[in-house]
């Protein structure tokens, strides 16, 4: 009972987590326009993301341009769009596999090995989405904070960290803590659960080599030999074959 309210748990966070990397993905709030300097009237705002690049002007809505060209992009923002892509699909391919090993579930019936399994496979797939996610976030956060404090760049060109940065930190640490949840329980349980027997060596243990079949001779055996049975006869006979309590005739004559 309390693996399955795990289970549940484990999975509603990773759903959190996919919806929150596919914000993410789709966000153009990755770079924001820096304002450096005393005038605090904003009049423009310009935002960088993986797709498009937006302006917005005060009382204006904003609006999106995608790029022209994939080759012209910087190689930490063609990382980001390959690793971003391939978060999405892992979290949503293990999402949709740990439906099939939940216990709430009878896809897999009177199987409880197989359903641990599923879900190992499942959390396995969802940490490695976790870390999809994690490495472009992290590495565009990088490049900003190193651009910001390089004094070769004017101020127009500098960059802050946009919201899209702080959604998928979130994203990759409930996507982490969803994983762990189908990993972890379901390893404790396969340990609980399964019955193993180990034998030990001890010091009287000797493995013996199989020995070859070697020839036998054939032994003869003594046969029994037949008993011959008494024969009844009208003539009178005085060898007896067996021993008899009563007297003969014979015997009886040579009394008298």
């Amino acid at each position: 009972m309390a693996n399955s309210a795990l289970e549940i748990v484990g999975l509603i966070l990773t759903l959190i987590g996919l919806i929150g990397a596919a914000a993410s993905t789709g966000m153009p709030m990755w770079r924001v326009t820096a304002f450096i300097g005393e005038n605090i009237i904003v009049f423009e705002s310009r935002f960088e993301g993986l797709w498009m690049n937006c302006f917005r002007q005060a009382n204006i809505r904003m609006q999106c341009k995608a790029y022209d060209s994939l080759l012209a992009l910087p190689p930490d923002l063609q990382a980001a769009r390959g690793l971003m892509c391939c978060a999405l699909a892992l979290s949503g391919l293990g999402l949709l596999i740990s439906l099939l090993g939940l216990q709430c579930t009878s896809c897999i019936v009177n199987n409880d090995r197989v359903k641990r399994l599923v879900l190992i496979i499942a959390g396995t797939m969802i940490m490695m989405a976790c870390i999809c996610v994690l490495i472009p976030v992290s590495w565009t956060g990088h490049v900003i904070i190193r651009d910001f404090y390089n004094p070769l760049l004017l101020d127009a060109q500098r960059r802050e960290l946009g919201e899209a940065l702080y959604i998928g930190w979130v994203a990759s640490a409930f996507l982490f803590a969803g994983g762990c949840m189908f990993i972890c329980c379901n390893m404790q349980s396969e340990d609980k659960d399964s019955e193993r027997y180990v034998y030990l060596k001890t010091p009287e243990y000797r493995t013996y080599p199989p020995q070859p079949l070697q020839p036998q001779q054939l032994v003869r055996l003594p046969q029994p030999q037949p008993q011959f049975e008494p024969a009844l006869s009208r003539h009178p006979s005085t060898n007896y074959s067996y021993y008899s309590s009563y007297p003969s005739v014979h015997s009886g004559v040579a009394y008298l």
